[in-house]
């Protein structure tokens, strides 16, 4: 058995030839895609496969030089790695690449278009209006309800994203909002516990519960605070954890997903969850999520990341 799964081994890293692996960006999201980045690398090297970094600085200048390439394995977190633009360039050179595909990244990435595919499948997600500051914030208070979340209807890592409790720090919120991105949605507020649901290739890894004593899971809670909990096994009964794994893969493919992602859910005091949004490529750092759900899994993230690699492979 030993000397089979090493001889497939080999014929993966052959056949997967030189990867480059793209990382870093200009988003705000760079310094997290960095350590995505090199994470991935340490994975693909310790498997054997011959793999360059790829530091990108987020512009078209440098595109002629990937054809050096086999394929390209995407860590870029935010605009430009995450929302289908450097896929669309690469598909344009044809040049293979992990996860999910244009039209998928795409969609992910404008939460407003994400929301409008979910609710078209009759999937719970939270109400929204798209705002300016020509919104009048009081009309707005009473369509919604308080509190609620102002945020960039485009970005992660939660940057730009302000829990409104009063009409009047709405003006502050969209402003701070609007530097992370032109355009800025108000989002009915779920009040309750937190959970994500990673996927790798067609399945739906173990649901993750996070709790943490800030306001909600911002970037300080996410990539900094030692005080965050992730709670796996996830404290949900066995019938409601895959219920859902289940509605976390319909979203993931609603979308268009592939490869790997995350979805991230809240849980109200009915019980109800309401997803959050999608991740086409998730972090992989010390406090990311992904990782612990594919360890909790019983799987090496070695392996793991080997199988989103071959998410490069089909359909070449």
């Amino acid at each position: 058995m030993e000397r089979k799964e090493h001889f497939i081994a080999d014929t993966f890293v052959a056949e997967a030839g030189h990867v480059g692996v793209l990382m870093g960006g200009n988003s705000a999201e760079r310094e997290i895609s960095l350590e995505t980045g090199a994470h991935v690398l340490s994975c693909l090297k310790e498997s054997g496969v011959n793999a360059t970094p790829i530091d990108w600085d987020g512009k078209l200048g440098l595109s002629e030089n990937y054809m050096q390439y086999d394929r390209i394995f995407i860590a870029t977190h935010g605009i430009g790695g995450e929302d289908g633009k450097i896929q669309s360039v690469l598909e344009l050179l044809d040049i293979p690449y992990t996860g999910t595909k244009v039209l998928g990244c795409a969609l992910a990435m404008d939460k407003i278009r994400a929301k409008l595919v979910w609710l078209g499948l009759d999937l719970l997600t939270p109400s929204f209006e798209v705002i300016d500051y020509e919104t009048d914030s009081t009309s707005l208070a009473k369509k919604i309800g308080l509190p609620l979340i102002v945020k960039p209807a485009r970005g992660g890592s939660s940057f730009g994203i302000t829990i409104v409790d009063e009409v009047g720090q709405l003006v502050d919120a969209i402003s701070y909002a609007k530097k992370f991105d032109s355009l800025v949605i108000a989002e009915s507020y779920i009040t309750g516990e937190e959970y994500t649901v990673s996927i790798l290739l067609d399945e739906a890894l173990p649901v993750i519960k996070i709790k943490t004593p800030r306001a909600f899971y911002d970037f300080e809670a996410k990539y900094r605070s030692e005080s965050t909990e992730y709670i796996c096994p996830c404290e949900l009964q066995p019938d409601a954890e895959k219920m859902l794994q289940e509605i976390a893969l319909e979203a993931f493919v609603a979308l268009g997903g592939s490869g790997w992602g995350r979805i991230d859910f809240m849980k109200d005091e009915f019980g109800k969850f309401w997803l959050i949004e999608m991740n086409t490529v998730p972090g992989l750092t010390s406090h990311s999520l992904f990782p612990m759900s594919v360890h909790r899994s019983g799987k090496k993230i070695t392996q793991a990341v080997l199988s989103i690699l071959s998410s490069s492979m089909t359909n070449e």
